[in-house]
């Protein structure tokens, strides 16, 4: 049995669509009910519902053999996975944002308002810009207009939020998109399973 971690939500309910077309269907998932965990013996697939957060913490520690995880949770947190395809769904961008008409004053560090941390130090440290991070788990676009930071690294989609709080894109860091990832042990003792799924989701993406 292949035990697959899918992130719950709109993005989930792609990717399971993408895994049915590849020949791993589960028909009981779409039933309308709160269970979390679902299986196709005949297919030899189990499937969960997670927070998308977390898919990439139950892949590397083998509750899951393979999942879905954004690219965003894969830079941030580093999980120790292989990283197996790009799904082209889920796309978006981290960038960085500010007030219209903001200019950064380099005498002194850049407060940085964001949930992803390592991004953000990562992309100013290859920048060589000083920073003082302020970690924020939501509502992130008022920290500048508050005057809790000068500018917020976050994920773009459309823009819109940005708009309306009067904000704009001033950097655009790393395009994000959804990916297939794997256990380590489990591509060694399943490679089969997981190399044919793989494959036919290439094959239905280019369909």
């Amino acid at each position: 049995m292949l035990n697959v971690a899918l992130p719950k939500g709109r993005l989930g309910e792609k990717v399971y669509a993408m895994f049915e077309k590849a020949g791993f269907p589960c028909p009981s998932i779409k039933e309308n009910n709160r269970k979390l965990i679902f299986e196709n013996e005949t297919a030899g697939v189990r499937y969960f519902w997670v927070k998308p957060s977390d898919v990439a913490i139950y892949v590397e520690r083998g509750a899951a053999d393979i999942g879905v995880a954004g690219k965003d949770i894969l830079l941030e947190y580093t999980p120790d996975v292989y990283e197996l395809l790009d799904l082209d769904i889920g796309k978006c961008r981290m960038a960085v944002a500010a007030k219209k008409g903001f200019r950064d004053d380099i005498r002194r560090p850049l407060r940085v308002a964001t949930k992803f941390s390592n991004i953000a130090a990562e992309y100013y440290l290859s920048k060589g810009r000083d920073i003082d991070i302020i970690h924020l788990n939501g509502s992130i676009e008022i920290a500048p207009i508050l005057g809790l930071s000068d500018v917020i690294v976050d994920i773009v989609e459309t823009g819109t939020t940005l708009k309306e709080n009067d904000l704009e894109v001033v950097e655009s860091i790393v395009p994000i998109s959804a990916r297939l990832i794997s256990n380590k042990a489990s591509l060694k003792f399943k490679s089969e399973q997981i190399e044919t799924l793989r494959r036919e989701l290439m094959k239905g993406m280019e369909n």
